[in-house]
């Protein structure tokens, strides 16, 4: 047969060899809603229990929210279940440019497109708009969707170290012969939690006759103190040239994403972005449901600011009890463990406190960078947090690790 015993052999061999180092990626069935409590089963085959969840992108609480709820069941019934098409074929509806419409007033920029996907919105967006002629600076630290579509994208690719500011005036200068330079970022960094310098970075874009691209997935609906996202947090509204983000974190949770900016480079996108051309549109339930959270995001901030709230006493219950953390004020809070199977082994005694938090290790993070990646929401509650940070106590004491900085932790468990 074409699939040989040598091959099968291999990659049994391969995953074997993940699994002995401790870093097989397990999936867990939850037999709930997403929310800020899940029944997870765990390991499969186990009975579903009910525990603390702090590693969703569910930021403001909006995944299972009533009025997203009813939107999406009427969006259903109005507008059907899928639509069996791309967009420029008979796949657009009325209600998808309305949600486009909605963000480009949310996000302050020029217009949006929609697509299936932020990943996708990331592999189509640098194709569309550079070629050969051109450069396109990263920060060393973009999310894996912005890796991929730069090597889709014949531009001249360089990176710079993460928000080095100095290292970037330097590329930029270097490649002032280009027809057009394009520095991308992230927003907020979703592994540290860390927010870009935009303005710092604008005002090199602006000096050397730049674009800008961020990624905001990790701040629309929660950056800045209408939730614009992280140009709104660092005073740059308007100065960003393309922002790509999701509709499936803060903004409902479902599937989505979009490509938002000036009205010319989203145009192009949506001529030649081939994961636009080439893809299913969004479907109406998540367009219906996604309008209702825009409504709710766009009336009042309290979510952000319970969200707010919550990270402040999270980030200072983990530094109080020992913890080593990322420093920063996202929703974002990293606790550090530098070691693949102390964060494998932390994660699973925490599960067994009843609070759900995976451990991320290389190739996720570089190696010796392993974490318990938390994540609040605005769907946790005071007795939430309060019981989540008692067991992550309990178990930071069973393995020693409070009031360690990473030498010691590396010293005791390796890298």
């Amino acid at each position: 047969m074409a699939y040989s015993d040598t091959a099968r052999a291999y990659y049994d061999g391969e995953l074997k060899t993940i699994s002995s180092a401790g870093l097989f990626k397990h999936e867990r069935y939850i037999h709930a809603p997403q929310g800020a409590e899940i029944e997870v089963e765990f390991p499969e085959g186990s009975p579903p229990r009910k525990v603390i969840n702090m590693c969703a992108n569910n930021y403001l609480g909006l995944s299972s929210h009533a009025e997203v709820v009813a939107a999406a069941h009427g969006g259903l019934g109005a507008r059907g279940y899928g639509m069996s098409s791309v967009r420029f074929i008979c796949g657009t509806q009325d209600i998808h440019r309305e949600l486009e419409n909605r963000l480009t007033a949310f996000l302050g920029t020029e217009d949006t497109m929609l697509f299936s996907s932020c990943f996708d919105a990331n592999g189509g967006v640098f194709e569309a708009l550079l070629n050969d002629q051109d450069a396109v600076i990263s920060d060393r630290l973009v999310h894996a969707s912005i890796i991929d579509g730069l090597r889709l994208c014949k531009a001249r690719r360089e990176i710079f170290e993460h928000s080095d500011m100095a290292q970037l005036e330097e590329v930029l200068r270097r490649h002032a012969d280009q027809r057009f330079r394009m520095i991308v970022t992230d927003g907020v960094f979703s592994m540290d939690g860390d927010l870009a310098r935009l303005d710092a970075i604008v005002a090199l874009a602006e000096r050397y006759d730049a674009r800008v691209v961020v990624d905001d997935s990790h701040a629309a609906g929660v950056g800045g103190k209408t939730g614009r996202g992280t140009h709104e947090q660092c005073g740059v509204v308007g100065k960003i040239d393309i922002i790509t983000t999701t509709l499936g974190k803060a903004l409902g949770g479902a599937s989505g994403g979009c490509v938002s900016g000036r009205r010319e480079l989203v145009a192009m996108c949506r001529q030649r972005a081939r994961p636009y051309l080439f893809s299913n549109t969004l479907a109406p339930v998540v367009v219906s449901g996604t309008l209702a959270v825009m409504d709710l995001v766009t009336r009042s901030t309290a979510l952000r600011d319970k969200l707010e709230a919550n990270t402040r006493f999270w980030r200072k219950g983990l530094t109080d009890a020992g913890f080593d953390l990322k420093p920063g004020d996202s929703p974002i809070v990293p606790v550090m463990l530098y070691n693949a199977r102390l964060s494998q082994d932390v994660s699973r005694d925490l599960f067994d406190e009843g609070v759900y938090a995976v451990g991320f290790f290389y190739p996720v993070v570089p190696k010796a960078q392993a974490r318990i990646r938390t994540q609040l929401s605005a769907a946790h509650d005071p007795h939430h947090l309060e019981q989540a940070l008692q067991a992550f106590i309990k178990v930071g004491q069973k393995h020693g690790i409070l009031g360690l900085k990473q030498d010691e932790i590396i010293a005791r468990f390796g890298e």
